[in-house]
């Protein structure tokens, strides 16, 4: 693996670790400002991994897969942190801390809408992945050096089309509860 595969999996691992630090400062230790601080913290990650990208581009490494997934990445964790975040919130405060409502569980309508909204945060997160896709290859400007780049772009341009497919279906085939 190379520099940037490795720089990927720490922001990644470094990414739930902040989270959890974060929460556990905000619900375990009662700091509830620095626990915000703490998960205040995951976009400077992001902004590591596109210093570490783009000084090994720089350098005159050839793109690879790792350099694309890096922009998919960071377009994602933009496009999806808060949600994430307040995904983790809602099941640490449930069930470590015991408070609260148990997560909701939807169905019907009401889970079509939710995925539709969250295949609109896919759609911000690939205008922010894309864009810095796009924005290598424009600056790189040598086809052969960035090959992969243009293949991970047409690869997730697919799975969004494909998201939206399985967004529409929710409303023609809603998901129905394990209760009915």
């Amino acid at each position: 693996m190379n520099f940037v595969a490795w720089a990927i999996i720490a922001s990644e691992i470094g990414f739930w670790v902040v989270i959890l630090l974060g929460l556990m400062v905000r619900y375990l230790f009662k700091k509830p400002k620095l626990g915000l601080f703490l998960l205040a913290l995951t976009p400077v990650i992001d902004l590591i991994l596109l210093v570490a990208t783009s000084v090994d581009l720089y350098r005159g490494a050839v793109a690879t897969t790792p350099h694309a997934i890096a922009a998919v990445y960071i377009g994602v964790s933009i496009g999806f942190g808060k949600s994430m975040i307040a995904w983790a919130d809602e099941r640490f405060r449930y069930y470590i801390v015991k408070q609260g409502p148990p997560p909701t569980k939807r169905f019907g309508m009401d889970y079509a809408k939710h995925y539709l909204k969250s295949w609109g945060r896919h759609v911000i997160s690939y205008l922010i992945g894309a864009g810095l896709l796009a924005g290598l290859i424009y600056f790189i400007n040598d086809p052969s050096r960035t090959e992969a780049l243009s293949g991970v772009l047409r690869i997730w341009t697919l799975a969004l089309g494909i998201d939206f497919i399985i967004a529409v279906s929710n409303f023609i085939w809603p998901k129905k509860s394990k209760l009915s």
